[in-house]
């Protein structure tokens, strides 16, 4: 990545030393003007329209994308806004992962995470708009570049519609030129400039084009919706996906290249204290053997005998201070009730309602969630070649820069000395945020003086997993005498999760990040934790927890437990109000319109009957990242264990770009949320995970998915974030469906993880 700036560059990191900084320097700084040149490669018989894409005189258009594409159809998502927007056939279109560069900054992102990176003395909420004008100059000049919390769409749907609209000008003043006419009599379609019966390929006007100056203003479209955007196109990461063409990171040949696995100790402050090397090199295919001192490592011919080798050489860790174990985390959450917590939310008069002299029925439950894997079909791998003072990396990664960052401190190299080649991801959910894969892969290539593939096990892949937090909630529900919710108290111990992965986004080892934010409250945390519900009075605590367990992003973040606990506990207060669960919602969502009509949808799609006792239907519903969802889920206890029939959902994700993608992301999501209800976690014992094999996760086989019926209601909102929308509702929705069926009230997740 090229930093690109026109003015000497001053780091974020280095701006805010001491966690604060003069007012009148922040605001001079932050309108300190910039540009940034485009750095997307432009080769020979093609020429470039600024930073999102190029049209060559064989009439390609590529379109660079600098998400991070992980099955979430990313690439196609943009390319199709771009592509719409311009006037292109969609098979003249094509993608390429661009680097990452300050014109790619996640503003949206950047703002959405601000309460949690940011210290409390940069206060730039408090400067209104200003303040984001300030905090969104901050994270571009640092190319805050990042792929997560379903926000590729949100925040580049506008640049993207900007980027076709000005290629789209420039060829209509290219043909306007060749036919002496105004531009604005020109039109595009299907790849064509027309004025009238005259018609110029894209391929025949690209390079006049490309010497033109780009309007200001950037004349949109009237509508985003047009012949592609808002269509189904078919995607563009399929057909190398289905030929074996798409390469993975870890699919990269190069000459002489070793094959590489490590082995690291148990979680926490580890070191390497011994060794059998002999055992090691005695494996045939070991080329050599590489100690670092927090992990060993072997290089061979081939991967399995460098895994092999490992194994012969049965290195020993010293771990100091704690270590994660199950039973002592619960311990340290439930303890953490006791001490004070931060009050995030607040509404009403929480204390008064809760008096005995209210008039009030009070109801508590407490709900436990273990912690989460996120079990990629791909375990990370990285390939890294070091050559002449500078270092290439192959990697997959959801924050490059911090990835390059990784890499280059840990040889000791400059970020400008590192390259970064995107590579596709065989699935991620959160986990490639993390860099610490590639912080390894170009030590062993720095050492050995060969290009390394580095491919880490399935127990490796485990330990070294920055899990969904575990979590515990004590609610507490106020019932007046008709039944109605006068008031809620949800309290919240976890860790500082977001604090934490800020920490390591910046270079800080997993457990110095767990120090560095010991009793730091996390805003985070307890995202999702807000009902659409009016209930007057209301009060959201957390209470930080320091658990020496890592844990970092997963999909639906802190909303995976938040809507478990909110859901759950607000089915449980119908039963107590004697109120049917639709009807107990419907009353109270006030100026929720959206979320009532999936509501209402979703009952009449499933055959809503009121969740009876034994007819085994719970409903969901929840809202996050600018998309609404209700979920009904039939289910029953079996001797096999927790047995789902059908899942019926009705979504409303606001402008949807392509309806086949949305409709597979929605469907995930399910099976996703649906993993998470049964499995996807693990305990931990002695500082490592009891869980080492895909097996025994405990996640869904197709025999377990059950019919999933999905209906979308139309709506012309701004797109909504449709990746994690409909993980969250699922759990919620199966427990209230056990609890029809059986009687039973299930508390924790997974679900029957005590044996119940």
């Amino acid at each position: 990545m090229n930093d690109n700036s026109e003015k000497p560059s001053i780091n974020r990191r280095q701006l805010l030393i001491g966690g604060g900084v003069g007012a009148g320097l922040l605001l001079a700084w932050g309108l300190w003007p910039r540009k940034y040149r485009s750095n997307l490669p432009v080769n020979k018989g093609e020429h470039g329209f600024g930073s999102w894409l190029k049209i060559g005189d064989d009439g390609r258009i590529t379109v660079g994308v600098p998400q991070s594409e992980m099955g979430q159809g990313v690439y196609t998502l943009l390319a199709q806004i771009v592509a719409g927007e311009l006037g292109a056939h969609w098979r003249t279109i094509a993608v390429q992962p661009a680097m990452a560069n300050p014109v790619f900054t996640n503003t949206l992102l950047a703002r959405e995470w601000r309460g949690a990176f940011f210290p409390a003395a940069l206060n730039t909420q408090s400067l209104g708009g200003l303040g984001n004008q300030i905090g969104d100059e901050l994270v571009t000049r640092d190319a805050f570049v990042l792929t997560a919390d379903s926000s590729s769409v949100r925040q580049f749907e506008q640049s993207c519609r900007e980027a076709g609209a000005v290629a789209r000008v420039l060829l209509c003043q290219a043909a306007a030129e060749r036919w002496d006419t105004n531009w604005e009599n020109c039109e595009t379609a299907a790849g064509f400039v027309t004025f009238g019966k005259k018609k110029l390929a894209f391929a025949e006007l690209a390079a006049a084009a490309a010497l033109l100056d780009a309007p200001d203003p950037i004349p949109l479209n009237p509508s985003p919706i047009n012949a592609l955007s808002g269509q189904e196109a078919p995607r563009l990461d399929v057909p190398a996906k289905l030929d074996g063409s798409a390469n993975f990171a870890g699919d990269i040949r190069l000459p002489d290249m070793l094959f590489a696995s490590v082995r690291g100790g148990p979680i926490g402050d580890t070191t390497l204290k011994s060794f059998d090397a002999k055992a090691g090199k005695a494996i045939p295919g070991v080329v050599r053997v590489v100690k670092h001192e927090n992990w060993l490592a072997a290089l061979a011919t081939n991967w399995w005998a460098a895994n092999r080798a490992l194994d012969a050489m049965a290195p020993v860790f010293e771990t100091r201070g704690r270590m994660p174990d199950t039973a002592q985390m619960n311990e340290q959450m439930e303890k953490a009730f006791k001490g004070d917590g931060t009050r995030l939310h607040e509404a009403g008069l929480i204390g008064a309602i809760f008096n005995k002299q209210a008039g009030t029925r009070l109801f508590h439950s407490q709900y436990f969630v273990a912690p989460a894997l996120h079990t990629a079909l791909e375990t990370r791998s990285a390939t890294a070649q070091f050559r002449d003072g500078r270092l290439t990396l192959w990697i997959a990664s959801q924050a490059p820069v911090a990835c390059r960052r990784a890499a280059a401190q840990a040889i000791g190299l400059s970020e400008n000395d590192v390259t970064l080649i995107p590579m596709l991801a065989g699935g991620s959910f959160g986990r490639n945020l993390e860099s610490d894969i590639a912080a390894q892969v170009a030590y062993l290539a720095h050492e050995s003086g060969r290009p390394v593939q580095l491919v880490w096990s399935r127990p490796e892949d485990f330990i070294r997993d920055k899990v969904r937090a575990p979590a515990q909630a004590k609610m507490t529900g106020a019932i007046d005498g008709s039944g109605l919710l006068r008031g809620l108290s949800i309290r919240i111990a976890c860790p500082p999760t977001m604090r934490e992965f800020a920490k390591r986004l910046e270079g800080e080892t997993p457990h110095a990040a767990i120090a560095a934010v010991q009793g730091d409250h996390d805003p985070l945390a307890i995202e999702g934790a807000i009902p659409p519900y009016a209930i007057p009075n209301i009060a959201i605590d957390h209470y930080s927890v320091s658990l020496p367990l890592p844990t970092g992003r997963w999909r639906g973040n802190a909303h995976s437990y938040t809507a478990f606990f909110v859901e759950a506990f607000i089915d449980e207060l119908a039963h107590s109000a004697g109120v049917e669960p639709l009807s107990y919602r419907m009353q109270m969502l006030v100026g929720q319109t959206r979320l009532a009509r999936c509501l209402t949808g979703v009952a009449a799609l499933s055959g809503w009957d009121g969740g009876a006792s034994g007819s085994g239907k719970g409903i969901a519903c929840h809202s996050m990242r600018g998309g609404h969802i209700a979920l009904i889920a039939s289910a029953r206890n079996t001797e096999e264990g927790v047995r789902v029939d059908r899942i019926s959902a009705v979504v409303d994700c606001g402008r949807i770009i392509n309806p086949e993608i949305a409709r597979q992301q929605i469907e995930g999501g399910i099976v996703f949320g649906l993993a998470q209800a049964l499995g996807s976690s693990t305990e931990y014992e002695e500082g490592l995970p009891m869980v080492r094999r895909v097996r025994d996760v405990d996640l869904p086989k197709l025999a377990d998915v059950p019919e999933i019926e999905i209906e979308f209601i139309r709506s012309d909102a701004e797109p909504a974030g449709i990746g994690e929308l409909s993980v969250p509702v699922v759990a919620p929705a199966i427990a209230n469906a056990l609890f029809s069926a059986a009687g039973i009230r299930l508390r924790e997740l997974p679900l029957l993880s005590r044996g119940l």
